[in-house]
Parts: structure tokens; sequence; C-alpha cells
């Protein structure tokens, strides 16, 4: 399968974003903002439906979308009173206007269903090097960060107490969460993108009781999920993304069975 040059594209694309998806994702499910990360997705269906619409890249649209959303989210503060409404209502406006563009989408129908389930069969080497800059640049934002986002997330009051920014913080892990959605949207759709960010981190953090190790095995359980899925539907002619799905469900599931 290796002889295809669309096959050699799926697979590093799918590589690059899976270990961004594992890394971000465990600290999105450490920080309880899943709820936040599930609102990008469907933020970034509506930008990059609308960005076709003008004649622009549907990639750059859900960029520019989810990175407005998720700075917003994370403008919303810490405080979970009143942070879940607030999210629901940018979701389902982003629904409604994400409603409104595909009506006159109905000229694109199969991009439209690239966006709701992935393509990486289709990854040119433009897409390519754009995600490679997305990882690059969300890992090494995420890195500068983690000391603060760690100690905001584990103890949130004695943070503040020290001076941390409780806001700033959560505003720059939600952009750099909002740039990773936005990559793993080119795989498995916006209505999956919990296979790559959610499953193998909540694996990962039943299975180690140490941070490292813990983020380690999410880009593992992420990265294998995204390349045996890539196998699977290349010798059963099955989409990629449900092979994906179903091995996210799996990992999880004997995951339950060793919980540290």
């Amino acid at each position: 399968m290796f002889e295809y040059e669309f096959m050699q594209n799926a697979f590093a694309a799918s590589g690059i974003v899976a270990v961004l998806a594992g890394v971000v994702g465990y600290f999105l499910v450490l920080r309880g903002q899943t709820f936040a990360g599930h609102a990008l997705s469907h933020v970034g269906f509506t930008g990059a439906t609308g960005a076709v619409l003008v004649g622009m890249s549907p990639l750059w649209g859900m960029i520019g979308f989810t990175l407005v959303a998720g700075i917003g989210m994370g403008a919303l503060g810490e405080k979970l009173t009143g942070r879940d409404v607030a999210i629901g209502v940018i979701l389902t406006l982003s629904l409604g206007f994400g409603l409104l563009f595909l009506h006159f989408f109905t000229a694109y129908a199969s991009q439209a269903t690239a966006l709701l389930f992935g393509n990486v069969l289709g990854v040119n080497h433009d897409t390519l090097v754009v995600l490679a800059g997305l990882a690059v640049v969300s890992l090494g934002a995420l890195a500068i960060i983690m000391r603060p986002l760690l100690f905001a997330s584990l103890q949130p009051e004695l943070a503040e107490a020290k001076g941390v920014s409780l806001r700033l913080v959560s505003i720059l892990f939600l952009a750099i969460t909002a740039l990773a959605v936005a990559a793993s949207t080119q795989i498995v759709g916006v209505l999956l993108v919990f296979a790559l960010m959610v499953g193998p981190a909540a694996a990962a953090q039943n299975v180690a009781t140490r941070l490292s190790t813990g983020v380690l095995l999410a880009a593992v359980f992420a990265l294998g999920q995204a390349w045996l899925g890539l196998t699977l539907a290349y010798y059963t002619d099955w989409p990629t993304s449900f092979w994906i799905t179903i091995l996210a469900a799996g990992v999880y599931g004997l995951s339950l069975l060793g919980r540290k």
C-alpha cells in the first residue's frame, strides 16, 4: 500500500495529527473540558462551510473559526458556573449558522461529507505541510505553558493565590486545543473528533499513574489507532474513520480493565 502516494500522505498526516491530538487531548480530559473540544469541532464545521461559500480553503476557515471560538471560550475563565451554558450557546449558534451554510452548500456535497466524517486519503502535500505547521506551533506553545497549565489544572485555587492567571491559561490552552481540533477534523471529521482527542487520552489516564507516562501513552494510543485504522481501511475498503473510532472504543474499553 505504500507504493501509492496518497497512502504515504495519509500515513504521514494521520501520524502528525494523532500525536498532536493525543497530547493535547490528555490535558483536555485532565481539565474536564471535553465539552469545549466537542463544541470547537462544530464551530470548525461552520467556518469550513462558510469559507467554501466565499471561495476560500475550508481548512483555513476551520482554523480561523475554531481559534476565535477557543479564545472566546477560554475567556470565560476556569469557573464551572455558567461556563458550560455559555459554551452550549456558542455550540448551538455555530450549528445554526452551519445549517444555513449547508443549505447553500449542496453543490459541494462530497466536501461536506468529508468535513463531517474526514477524508484522510484525500490529503495532499500542501495540506500535509499545513498540518505539520499546526502540530509544531501547538506542541511548542503547549510546552511553553506546561507548568502553569498543570498548576491551574490540578490546584486552581492555589495557583490563583500564587499569581497564576487562570483566565490567561484557559485562553492559551483552548487556543491550542482549537488548532488541534482543526487538524483532527482532516483525519476523522467534525463528528468523530473525540475518537482521536478523547478516547486515547482517557484510556491513557486509566492505566498510567505518572503524568509523563500518561501523555506518552495518549500519543502512542492515538498513533496506533490512526495507523492501524488506515491499514484496515486499505484491506477492507471500509471507511478509515470507522476503523479509528472502533479501535478508540476498544482501547478505552480495555483500559477500564487495567485502571489504576
